[in-house]
C-alpha cells in the first residue's frame, strides 16, 4: 500500500493525477496537514489559475418548514399541523427578493421541507410569478429530496417535475439533502430520505435539462474517512458521466461538519457518550484539501464560513478552496442546529479574502465574474 508521501508526490508530478478512494483515505488519515494543504493549493492553481477568490450576493429563503422526513440532525423542520409550522406566500417571498435586489444580489437559494400539503401548481405558480417579478434573479430552488416529495404528491416522475419547473422559471437545484451518500450511514441519520442513488438520479436528471447544480457533503456522523471518500467518489462519477454527455455538471463542491448543538442527533450522541461526532477546524481543513485533490473534474471548492467561522474559512482558502460562499442574508436551517453567525456583509467577505492574500471577485451562481475591484461597499442589514 502506498504511503501518503508517495501519493502527494504523484499528485504534484502530473495534473490531474488520478487518485483512488483508498489513496485519498490515506491522505485524509495520515498526511501532514501542511504538505496536504500545499499540494491542494498547487492543484487549485492548476484548475483555477490566478489569485481570485469568488463570492456571491444571495439570499436563502426557506419557504416552508413543514417536513415529513424527520432527519435526526435537523432542528428546523416542523411536522404537518405543528403550531410553529409555516408556508410563505408568493408576496412574502417576493418581498424578500426585493430586499436582495436592492443590495445588488443575483440569486436566491430557496429550500424548504417535504410538505405534502402543497399541490404541484403551487410550485409552478410560484416560479412563474417570481420569474416575472424578478427577471434578473436566478431561482435555484428545491433540493433533490424536495423534488422526490413533489413527484410523489403530484404523480409525476422526478424528470417531469424538473422539466415543468424549468419551463416555469427554475434556474438550478441546490445541493442540499446529500449529507452522506453512503447508504450504511445515510439510513442511520435520515431513514426516510431515500437512498444515495435517488439523490444522484435527480441531480443527473437536472443536469440533463441544463439546470445549474452544486454538490454538497455534510460529515461528522461517526463515519470513517473511507466512507467520506466513497461519498466524494459518487459525486465525481456523476460529474464524469454528465460532462461526457455534454451536460453542465456540478459547478462546485461544498462541505461542512454536522452541527450538533440543538438537534436530536447531537443530543443522542451526548447521551450515549458517542465519540467522533462533528469535526473541528483541523479535520475540516483536511476535508477541504482532500476534496480539492479528489475532485479533479469539479473546478470550484467552497469554504464554509457559516459553520466554521470566517477565520477557519480564510485558512481553507489556503487548503484548496477558491470560493468563500455567499452573504446569505438569511439562514434558518444550519442556524437552528447551533451556528450563531448566519450572514456576512460584502465588506466582511472582501476583507476576509484580502487578508488571506487573495483578490476578491463577485460572481453569479454559474461562476461568471460580475465584478473584481469595484464591488460596491454595502452592509447587509438584519
Amino acid at each position: 500500500m502506498a504511503n501518503w508521501q508517495d501519493i502527494l508526490e504523484t499528485q504534484l508530478e502530473t495534473f490531474p493525477a488520478p487518485i483512488s478512494v483508498e489513496e485519498a483515505a490515506i491522505l485524509y488519515s495520515d498526511a501532514s496537514l501542511n504538505d496536504l494543504m500545499f499540494v491542494a493549493m498547487e492543484r487549485r492553481h492548476e484548475q483555477v489559475p490566478g489569485n481570485l477568490v469568488t463570492f456571491l450576493i444571495d439570499r436563502n429563503i426557506n419557504y416552508t418548514n413543514v417536513c415529513t422526513i424527520n432527519c435526526h440532525f435537523c432542528s428546523f423542520y416542523r411536522t404537518p399541523g405543528h403550531e410553529e409550522s409555516y408556508t410563505q406566500t408568493i408576496d412574502e417571498i417576493s418581498e424578500r427578493i426585493e430586499e436582495l435586489e436592492s443590495l445588488g444580489g443575483s440569486r436566491i437559494l430557496m429550500q424548504g421541507g417535504v410538505n405534502p400539503e402543497l399541490p404541484f401548481e403551487w410550485y409552478t405558480d410560484l416560479l412563474s410569478e417570481l420569474s416575472i417579478r424578478h427577471p434578473s434573479i436566478s431561482l435555484d430552488c428545491f433540493s433533490p429530496i424536495e423534488i422526490e416529495g413533489i413527484a410523489e404528491v403530484s404523480g409525476f416522475s422526478t424528470l417531469e417535475v424538473l422539466s415543468r419547473f424549468r419551463d416555469s422559471g427554475l434556474h438550478g437545484l441546490p445541493g442540499g439533502g446529500a449529507e452522506m451518500l453512503v447508504d450504511s450511514v445515510r439510513s442511520g441519520i435520515s431513514p426516510r430520505k431515500g437512498s444515495s442513488e435517488n439523490w444522484l438520479k435527480v441531480m443527473g436528471e437536472a443536469q440533463s435539462l441544463g439546470l445549474i447544480t452544486s454538490a454538497t457533503n455534510v460529515f461528522g456522523f461517526g463515519e470513517s474517512h473511507f466512507q467520506r471518500m466513497e461519498h466524494m467518489e459518487k459525486i465525481r462519477s456523476l460529474q464524469d458521466k454528465s460532462i461526457s454527455s455534454g451536460y453542465p455538471g456540478f459547478t462546485s463542491f461544498i462541505s461542512w461538519p454536522v452541527m450538533l448543538e440543538n438537534n436530536a442527533f447531537g443530543k443522542i450522541g451526548r447521551r450515549r457518550n458517542l465519540m467522533g461526532l462533528g469535526a473541528g477546524a483541523v479535520e475540516y481543513l483536511r476535508h477541504v484539501a482532500v476534496s480539492r485533490l479528489f475532485m479533479s473534474n469539479i473546478d470550484h471548492i467552497q469554504s464554509s464560513w457559516p459553520t466554521m467561522g470566517l477565520g477557519v474559512a480564510q485558512i481553507a482558502l489556503s487548503a484548496g478552496a477558491d470560493d468563500i460562499g455567499s452573504t446569505m442574508m438569511e439562514e434558518n436551517v444550519v442556524s437552528a442546529s447551533g451556528t450563531t453567525k448566519t450572514m456576512a456583509s460584502v465588506q466582511e467577505l472582501k476583507d476576509s479574502i484580502i487578508d488571506s492574500g487573495f483578490t476578491p471577485a463577485l460572481r453569479d451562481s454559474e461562476y461568471n465574474l460580475l465584478n473584481l475591484f469595484g464591488v460596491k461597499e454595502i452592509a447587509l442589514e438584519v
